[in-house]
């Protein structure tokens, strides 16, 4: 007599419970919080008790501090890259657009969580080449909107936009991060008007391309 073979039966991958997510967010907005403000060895317990909610539950969604990192430097980039897209589908006005897009890189930190990267876990994880991919993307269609727009002066590249952001966005060594944020936006204001065609002057040296940073 023959032994009937048990058929197996397929599973279907369940998905995560909107508590559970919701969880995530919380823990991802929280350190995006603490490291802008303490920097990325903040204790995991801190950021959990941020977050409100268990440190087992921080470890449940992030095995270690590197996989934390990486999500909230990613997922800050996805935001910038979302802000990016609603500037161009919400603005008319092609400066304008860069203008709004500008500001709220600004307002992500960009410039105190990229630098975490190098120091804390490896740089060309496909999850975070990718993510930069998308902001880089974003910033030329920006850029290229304005200048065929022939509002943007022709003599700046992705690079120094890049650049730019970056170190005015950034508290200046021994300055407490928090009591500069008012400021912030005012001197991006002022580079962005610089940017304006036609140029009142020429700039030295040549426009800096995303191959010039990568091989900084």
């Amino acid at each position: 007599m023959q032994t009937a073979t048990a058929i197996p039966v397929e599973r279907k991958a369940t998905r995560p419970r909107a508590d559970a997510l919701r969880n995530r967010e919380r823990i991802v907005s929280a350190a995006r919080e603490m490291f802008t403000e303490f920097g990325p060895e903040v204790p995991l317990d801190e950021i959990a008790r941020r977050a409100g909610v268990g440190n087992a539950t921080v470890y449940r969604n992030f095995p270690d501090r590197d996989a934390l990192v990486r999500e909230v430097v990613c997922s800050v980039l996805d935001r910038t890259v979302q802000a990016g897209q609603v500037a161009l589908a919400e603005t008319g006005d092609a400066f304008g657009a860069l203008e709004r897009f500008v500001h709220a890189a600004a307002d992500e930190r960009i410039s105190a969580l990229c630098p975490m990267v190098s120091s804390t876990f490896d740089e060309h994880h496909p999850d975070l080449e990718a993510a930069r991919e998308r902001v880089e993307r974003i910033i030329e269609e920006v850029m290229d909107r304005a200048k065929a727009a022939g509002q943007l002066r022709p003599d700046v590249g992705v690079g120094d936009l890049m650049i730019v952001v970056a170190q005015l966005s950034r508290p200046p060594a021994g300055t407490a991060c928090l009591s500069v944020d008012r400021f912030v936006h005012r001197h991006l204001q002022l580079f962005l008007d610089g940017l304006r065609a036609p140029a009142p002057s020429v700039l030295p040296g040549a426009a800096v391309t995303l191959e010039d940073l990568r091989q900084c």
